[in-house]
């Protein structure tokens, strides 16, 4: 059991394991990015690459409805009424809006 002690003793007392604990203790809590910075920053990445698929999702949607308008003049005339309310000469346009409860 003394014997174990005393190991254990020298072991702790060692200049390379000590130097190790602290280097540790350092980049664990004291660094710039320490493990909380760590913790926030994997989070955002996550956040980030969600976002980043939605967007691409909805590219290739608006990708897709525009290569539709650009093919079909009578789409495009649609498309900009409904959208932008553009009219042609001597046209009235309306526009019904419902009412709220």
């Amino acid at each position: 059991m003394h014997q174990a002690l005393s190991t254990i003793g020298r072991v702790l007392r060692n200049f390379y394991f000590l130097t190790t604990v602290a280097f540790v203790v350092w980049m664990a809590v004291f660094d710039t990015n320490d493990l909380g910075k760590q913790y926030e920053m994997y989070h955002k990445w996550r956040e980030l690459r969600t976002e980043k698929l939605y967007y691409e999702a909805n590219i290739r949607t608006v990708q897709q409805d525009r290569a539709e308008l650009l093919s079909s003049p009578a789409l495009l005339e649609k498309f900009a009424r409904e959208k932008y309310l553009m009219k042609r000469p001597g046209e009235d346009v309306f526009v019904l809006v419902p009412q709220e409860k």
